[in-house]
C-alpha cells in the first residue's frame, strides 16, 4: 500500500477503481483501519462509478503514531486542552491526502468518528468536497447521541495482553454494538478482528483518537453553513452513537437528507449495503460538478 507524507506525518492509503471516475474518500471510525471497510461494500461503490480512497487515520493502522495520553477526567469534564490533537486536525489530514493524490474535489463518506471528520471537512474544507455522507455519527453536542451503558461497558475493557484476548474482546464488543436486525456472522467478525490485530494493534492510538473526539468543539453551528449535498444515515438501534446523534446532525445541515435504518446498530451490515450505497449515489448525483 502507498504512503502519503502530509501535515508532517505519514498516512497509509489504498485506492480502488478508475482514477478517471469521481473520487470518493472513505473515512474510518475510532480505532478502525482502512481494512475495516468491508471489501464487498467497497467493490460495490467502485462498480457504481467511484474511484475510492481508503486510508488509516493518524494513530491507527500503518499511519503515524503519536505519543502521550490525554487527561480523560479533564476531557469528560469539558476541558479539551490535554487532547493530543482534534477531529479538525484529522480532517486536515484528509484534505491534505486529497491534495497529495492530485484530487481537487471529492465525495466523502465517513462512519462514526469518520462521520465527525467528514463534518469537520465540510466546515473547514468545503471547497474540496462535492458531497458528504455522515453515517452513525453525531455533531459533538454531548446532549445527543450518548451511548447506552451496555455499549460503554463493552468498549471500556482492560487492554488485551495477547492476540487471543484482543480478538475475543473485539468479538464481544462487536456483538454488543452490531445490528440486532441483521445476522451476526461470528466467523467473519473473528477473521476481521484477527486481521486487524495482525496488521496493527495500538490501543494507545485509539485512546488518543477518543481524546480527539472529546476535546473537539461542537460542530452544530458550523454545519449550519454547509452548502453541498449532505446525507445522514443512522441505525435506529445503534447503542454506541444513539439515533439522536444522527437526527441532530441532519437537523444542523440545511437541506440535508436523513435516512434511518430499522434494525441497524453501529456497523455496516451487509443486508443494508444496497440501501446505503443507493443513498450515497443519489446524494452524489445532486453535486454541482
Amino acid at each position: 500500500m502507498p504512503t502519503a507524507h502530509v501535515n508532517g506525518i505519514d498516512i497509509e492509503y489504498v485506492t480502488s477503481g478508475d482514477p478517471a471516475d469521481p473520487a470518493l474518500l472513505l473515512v474510518m471510525g475510532l480505532g478502525g483501519q482502512l481494512i475495516g471497510w468491508p471489501e464487498g461494500f467497497v467493490e460495490q461503490l467502485t462498480a457504481r462509478g467511484f474511484f475510492t480512497i481508503r486510508y488509516d487515520n493518524r494513530d491507527s493502522g500503518l499511519s503515524t503514531k503519536f505519543e502521550g495520553m490525554p487527561d480523560f477526567i479533564a476531557l469528560f469534564g469539558g476541558d479539551g486542552s490535554s487532547a493530543t490533537y482534534r477531529v479538525e486536525d484529522m480532517a486536515d489530514d484528509a484534505a491534505a491526502l486529497l491534495t497529495e493524490l492530485g484530487l481537487a474535489r471529492a465525495h466523502v463518506v465517513g462512519i462514526s468518528m469518520g462521520g465527525m471528520i467528514t463534518q469537520a471537512l465540510v466546515i473547514n474544507h468545503a471547497q474540496r468536497l462535492l458531497s458528504a455522507c455522515s453515517i452513525m455519527s453525531t455533531t459533538g453536542d454531548r446532549t445527543v447521541g450518548a451511548p447506552t451503558g451496555e455499549a460503554i461497558s463493552a468498549l471500556m475493557r482492560p487492554i488485551a495482553t495477547s492476540r487471543e484476548e484482543a480478538v475475543a474482546a473485539s468479538l464481544e464488543s462487536s456483538k454488543v454494538i452490531s445490528s440486532p436486525g441483521f445476522p451476526f456472522d461470528v466467523d467473519l467478525m473473528t477473521r476481521r478482528a484477527e486481521n486487524a490485530y495482525d496488521r496493527c494493534y495500538c490501543p494507545e492510538g485509539t485512546a488518543r483518537q477518543l481524546g480527539a473526539i472529546l476535546g473537539s468543539p461542537d460542530r452544530t453551528e458550523g454545519l449550519g453553513e454547509v452548502k453541498i449535498p449532505f446525507l445522514v444515515i443512522h441505525g435506529e438501534d445503534d447503542p454506541l452513537v444513539t439515533v439522536s446523534g444522527g437526527k441532530a446532525t441532519a437537523a444542523a445541515v440545511p437541506g440535508s437528507t436523513l435516512i434511518l435504518i430499522p434494525g441497524m446498530g453501529h456497523d455496516l451490515p451487509e443486508g443494508a449495503w444496497t440501501q446505503i450505497i443507493d443513498a450515497v449515489v443519489a446524494n452524489s448525483e445532486l453535486a454541482a460538478v
